[in-house]
């Protein structure tokens, strides 16, 4: 089989060997503390395998308040100064570990979901394989590779703890850190720079009957009947559709009644959430006055969650809007956010999860072109 080349120091087996190493650390949410300090030591050791010409980082720990740490390896910076541009992705992976497996694979061999291979390549499957360590290890080794070339302007990675429960490292560093110029963020975009991403709002709602006898039915009511209700209501009520994001949609989840097939459900309570767009964000928002006037007794609490946004782009690149949440919101420190990666979302989050080695080199080398570019303007 032929791979891709490279003249740069990762030639394709490191990298190769450096994404195992990363893929077979545990990094479930809550667990990332180790995989950070993996991570430190990984970018330490690399680092002094560039030789002469490359630069060594400044590495820089953060704690984020939950025994986690957000970790920040800078290249021309002085101490406690951002770069120019940031690069940007998460250690957390979601449950379960999934052990990682490599296999070298021919051009129209079929991939896990479906498609077809269109040239000889080698296929990564397990936990994080798209989301997020393909991104570390094509962020990482594009940055290793910028520094080993000996090249001039600031630059960094950084990466944070809890993407996946809340974004609580993201929030912890834009609390606590300085931001800055240029952040972009990784998440499988198949490579394709985010032109704007839909918002979410979150809601729990709680609906009340009178529980009774089954066979007396008419002596109490059951709330299942008024959530049967209640989701006509949410499949009748019309949203706008916008012109970039689309259709806002919405999931229930966490649905709890707890009693027996022979009582009727004095309670039920269950989550709702929204993915929003432009169009649509505040009147989600204001949607719970609605439902107070169709169904008296209902009650609901907000959780808030992030509106739609917009993404710096930059030429030369393939685009598209996406569906699904990222750090990328909360990191209201810096003034340019941008999103792009290697991998599919679709296959993120499913035991099908897998990356194409070709689209992490794919990814190396636009990370480079973009930190190049910003550089330069």
């Amino acid at each position: 089989m032929h791979f891709l080349t490279n003249n740069s120091y990762f030639c394709q087996m490191e990298m190769t060997d450096l994404f195992k190493e990363i893929l077979s650390v545990d990094s479930t949410s809550g667990m990332e503390r180790g995989f950070a300090e993996l991570m430190e030591s990984v970018l330490r050791r690399e680092s002094g395998l560039g030789g002469a010409s490359g630069r060594m980082p400044l590495i820089r720990r953060h704690e984020v308040g939950d025994g986690t740490q957000n970790l920040l390896c800078t290249w021309g910076c002085r101490e406690n100064e951002m770069p120019k541009v940031c690069l940007c992705t998460h250690l957390d992976t979601v449950p379960p570990y999934i052990p990682p497996a490599f296999s070298e694979i021919s051009a129209g061999a079929v991939l896990p979901d479906g498609k077809t291979a269109e040239t000889d390549d080698i296929l990564i499957t397990g936990r994080g394989s798209c989301d997020a360590k393909g991104q570390i290890v094509s962020m990482m080794t594009a940055c290793l590779e910028l520094a080993e070339s000996g090249f001039e302007g600031s630059f960094g990675l950084l990466l944070l703890a809890g993407e996946e429960t809340g974004s609580y490292g993201a929030k912890a560093w834009t609390r606590d850190c300085p931001g800055g110029d240029w952040i972009i963020v990784g998440e499988p975009t198949d490579n394709r720079m985010v032109s704007a991403s839909k918002g979410t709002k979150s809601f729990r709602i709680t609906m009340r009957g009178k529980a009774c006898h089954s066979g007396y039915p008419h002596l109490g009511h059951s709330a299942v009947l008024d959530f049967n209700e209640f989701v006509n209501t949410l499949k009748n009520r019309e949203l706008p559709i916008d012109p970039v994001l689309g259709e806002t949609t919405w999931n229930i989840g966490c649905l709890s009644a707890g009693n027996p097939q022979n009582i009727l459900c004095p309670e039920l309570s269950f989550r709702l959430y929204f993915r929003t767009t432009a169009t649509s964000d505040d009147i989600v928002s204001a949607l719970p006055q609605e439902w107070a006037e169709t169904f008296p007794g209902i009650e609901v609490e907000a959780f808030g969650g992030d509106t739609p946004m917009k993404y710096d782009v930059l030429p030369g690149y393939d685009t598209a809007p996406v569906s699904f949440g990222s750090d990328t919101p909360r990191l209201t420190g810096f003034t340019h956010r941008a999103m792009c990666g290697p991998g599919s979302i679709f296959v993120a989050h499913t035991d099908r999860e897998y990356v194409l080695m070709s689209e992490l080199r794919k990814a190396v080398e636009q990370y480079k072109r973009m930190i190049s570019s910003i550089i330069a303007l």
